[in-house]
């Protein structure tokens, strides 16, 4: 695909399941074409059939953003491919298993710094430039569990990635990108079904219905 300033670009961290896919599927029936990034190949090609099917678009790129020889050759082959990005929406996260604040495992903890919080400041500093190039967009997702009892693995380096993205978006409030930071209702994902198994799912927001509304909150 060539640069084209018609297409809307859209890069999605984390695409392969829940609020990430969803939003990947919304956008492209809306006619963007999606850069879909998650570490498993055979959801992301689900994903992609979804797209094709309503009428979209997408690339894949099966990678691990904690990788940041990967990250870099990722926001290159942006910039060749697309002139940059209309809007980053980052999905990608570690959810650990809950435990006690005193006995966290040191391999689920370094795993949590190193997805929710290090690749999320390595992406930042390569997608700033990209959204700067088409006046774009990037979008994080807030979640309250930070200091409830047994989630202090997820509950501390999710409260720290979104501290990191509100700061961003206070220091480039004036001159852009523009930074949003949403807040999505209980959704039937899988990470919520290992926190709550006994949870009724019935009661909970649809991934789909939450994207819709995120994104129209946003002017999409």
């Amino acid at each position: 695909m060539s640069k084209d300033p018609e297409q809307k670009i859209a890069l999605v961290t984390g695409a392969s399941r829940g609020l990430g896919a969803a939003m990947a599927e919304a956008l492209g029936a809306k006619g963007w074409h999606i850069l879909a990034v998650a570490r498993t190949t055979g959801a992301l090609e689900e994903l992609d059939d979804r797209i094709r099917t309503a009428g979209g678009s997408a690339t894949l790129a099966p990678m691990d953003v904690t990788v940041p020889e990967a990250m870099l050759q990722l926001s290159k082959a942006t910039l060749d491919r697309w002139g940059g990005l209309d809007l980053w929406v980052h999905c990608a996260i570690h959810a650990a298993p809950l435990s006690l604040a005193a006995q966290l495992d040191p391999k689920d903890w370094a795993k949590a710094v190193a997805t929710n919080l290090d690749a999320t400041r390595g992406l930042m500093s390569l997608i700033e430039p990209l959204l700067r190039l088409r006046n774009g967009t990037a979008m994080f997702f807030d979640d309250p569990h930070a200091g409830q009892a047994y989630y202090g693995n997820y509950g501390a380096t999710k409260a720290g990635q979104i501290a990191l993205a509100r700061s961003w978006a206070a220091e480039t409030a004036r001159l852009g990108p523009r930074v949003i930071v949403a807040e999505p209702a209980p959704m039937a994902t899988a990470v919520r079904a290992r926190f709550h198994p006994g949870e009724d799912r019935g009661k909970l927001t649809s991934c789909r219905d939450e994207a819709a509304r995120i994104l129209s909150d946003a002017g999409y």
